[in-house]
């Protein structure tokens, strides 16, 4: 799963976040066709880029995530799959690159992502869609062994990603301290940080940014890897 010679990526451009607004509002398969060579240019090759860009760094964290900068590796599809879902549009108006082991069920397992849409850019760690054996492991981890948690955490700083995910309306359990109820309670959960697009976006900046960023999340994401064996051992 070694990285693959890419460009140097600059940044993306304005006319990214004009592309996603377009596709949004003219998705039609001859629309899209048309500008295939924009798409290429302004969001692929862009994107492609970036993940040439992160591949050294996220090998070092992990040997075994995919880190090859290409559709359906590291980078998401333009084209949707409307089979089962009510919205039948034939394209997305965002894209993403995400490194993760290569299982059947990634979803379940932790990884790292990057996200562009027409409004915003974000990036983080955590769960897609974290199963329930998962969040059972993870929360009996944190019952007897909070300071192991608390260690992984400590890197993240302040306010500097925000954790989302679905909650439980009931408290499980007894009363947690603050720092450990706001885990408790999800159902699944990853940490993410937003940016507003402006001169980072559009520009070898974005790297750094994302690279002082995704390393805060390292003892986490490795703490996670470390729930999922407990949670197969005790299956």
């Amino acid at each position: 799963m070694g990285t693959q010679a890419t460009a140097k990526f600059e940044g993306f451009y304005p006319e990214t976040l004009e592309f996603l607004r377009e596709v949004r509002a003219n998705n039609s398969k001859a629309w899209f066709e048309e500008r295939r060579p924009e798409y290429e240019r302004v969001l692929l090759e862009p994107m492609r880029a970036l993940v040439g860009e992160l591949g050294g760094f996220m090998l070092a964290v992990d040997p075994r995530l995919e880190v090859r900068p290409a559709v359906g590796k590291t980078i998401s599809r333009i084209f949707r799959d409307t089979r089962f879902s009510k919205d039948k549009s034939l394209f997305r108006s965002n894209m993403w690159c995400s490194f993760r082991r290569a299982f059947q069920e990634w979803e379940d397992t932790p990884s790292f992502f990057f996200e562009i849409n027409p409004d915003e850019y974000c990036y983080g760690m955590g769960f897609y869609l974290a199963s329930r054996p998962t969040m059972a492991a993870f929360r009996k981890r944190l019952d007897t062994q909070p300071e192991q948690f608390l260690e992984a955490i400590r890197p993240l700083g302040s306010g500097y990603f925000e954790l989302e995910g679905e909650q439980y309306r009931k408290p499980l359990g007894p009363a947690k301290p603050p720092e450990l109820a706001a885990w408790y309670q999800r159902k699944n959960f990853y940490l993410i940080r937003y940016g507003r697009p402006g001169a980072t976006l559009f520009s070898a900046e974005l790297v750094r940014e994302l690279l002082d960023g995704l390393e805060r999340a390292v003892p986490l994401y490795h703490y996670l890897w470390e729930t999922v064996a407990a949670r197969d051992a005790s299956a």
